[in-house]
């Protein structure tokens, strides 16, 4: 294909950050696939109108998801995007990789496909981007072959994803990476076949400071916290004072429960327990006077999600506290009973929260088996009645 000029795709070169352009061109040079990617992408600027339809089911054997077809609209001008199909592998927990893995799925992809990769996407899978129905099978064997397996896709359970944990953070309340492991493991069957009225997805977060965005990214987030109270060392505090910290100011009066309370007189700092919601603030300004506390685990949230059928969710908490080591029975359980009434009740692309929604929280609490408890309220009741379920009133 004669190169064409691009000058909209230019304009995304310029300046001090990397381009996805410039690493499409660079793939553009070995792959005709890619080179015309670009020049569609410049069409679909120029014209603001996308090249892109679904049409058709692609997969590999034995499995419903992980590959996801992807057709133009314009084969007769870009014959080598008539199909540019995504495969989706899923990556390892907290994204650890050496750098012969990476050669390997590099070497696969260009054999296979167009040589793109998005790494990450936003569950977390590696994303291969552009490859002919012909290829989708080898490409899977040969990734198989260097011990990768597919992500998900469709209506079932997306990809686990988890932040680095332990591995890197002293923040962390639970081993992440271990725990996404084993759950990933263990929900092969979901992960693989749609079964489900739309997606569900899992993320794990080692601390509120939740840098995977669970609490808005995902159907259920696991956020590592304490049951018990902060861990408060003095002496780190006075050296903070020493050190020219303003405490008050920037930890007490910034703590959102006032939980805090600083001695100005003996340059101490103290926590009310019963105030602490746990949130962080305080570790991440002072990480070596404070520390979480030692009764370690995660609090479950549920029905987080983009805009689908209704607006954007953050996720609920019906869970403030679960331990998270062992072979993590407690959470598997709760899933499967959470998946089983949603799939009871789901409609078809409705995501969990949006079912509750729909619903209520009652119901959904009430025939999951799951005691209500203060942390899922928002705010008191504003109306003065009180509706008994007809079970109870008959006792």
């Amino acid at each position: 294909m004669t190169e064409k000029r691009t000058p909209k795709l230019d304009e995304l070169q310029k300046g001090k950050w990397p381009s996805f352009v410039t690493e499409m061109k660079r793939a553009a040079v070995k792959s005709p696939a890619a080179a015309e990617l670009v020049q569609l992408l410049e069409k679909s600027y120029e014209e603001r109108k996308g090249h892109w339809k679904h049409g058709g089911i692609v997969g590999v054997k034995g499995y419903g998801g992980g590959v996801i077809g992807r057709y133009t609209d314009v084969p007769e001008e870009f014959p080598n995007l008539a199909e540019f199909h995504t495969m989706r592998l899923n990556q390892p927990a907290g994204w650890f990789y050496n750098t012969k893995s990476l050669r390997d799925l590099c070497d696969i992809w260009e054999k296979h496909g167009s040589g793109l990769t998005n790494f990450h996407g936003s569950t977390g899978d590696i994303i291969m981007l552009g490859m002919t129905t012909e290829h989708i099978q080898p490409a899977f064997d040969e990734f198989s072959e260097a011990g990768f397996d597919l992500g998900g896709s469709g209506s079932d359970l997306r990809t686990p994803s988890c932040c680095v944990g332990p591995a890197r953070c002293e923040h962390a309340c639970y081993d992440t990476l271990e725990a996404c492991h084993d759950i990933t493991n263990e929900f092969q069957d979901e992960l693989h076949r749609p079964m489900w009225p739309y997606k569900f997805k899992i993320k794990f977060s080692g601390c509120a400071n939740d840098c995977t965005a669970s609490i808005a990214r995902s159907d259920c987030s696991v956020i590592g916290t304490w049951r018990d109270t902060l861990r408060i060392d003095q002496n780190e505090v006075k050296a903070y004072v020493e050190a020219g910290l303003d405490i008050q100011a920037a930890v007490c009066d910034k703590c959102p429960t006032r939980a805090l309370k600083f001695d100005y007189k003996n340059n101490e700092l103290n926590v009310i327990p019963e105030d602490c919601s746990r949130c962080m603030h305080c570790i991440n300004v002072m990480p070596k006077a404070i520390q979480p506390g030692k009764e370690k685990g995660a609090t479950i949230l549920l029905g987080g999600k983009s805009t689908i059928v209704q607006s954007a969710f953050m996720a609920w908490v019906i869970v403030p506290f679960m331990k998270m080591e062992g072979d993590y029975e407690e959470f598997k359980d709760l899933m499967r009973r959470i998946w089983e009434w949603w799939d009871e009740n789901g409609k078809t692309r409705e995501r969990i929260g949006e079912t509750i929604y729909r619903l209520g929280m009652g119901k959904f609490l009430r025939e999951v088996g799951l005691p209500p408890v203060p942390q899922m309220v928002f705010r008191p009741r504003a109306n003065p009645y009180v509706f008994w379920p007809q079970d109870e009133i008959e006792k």
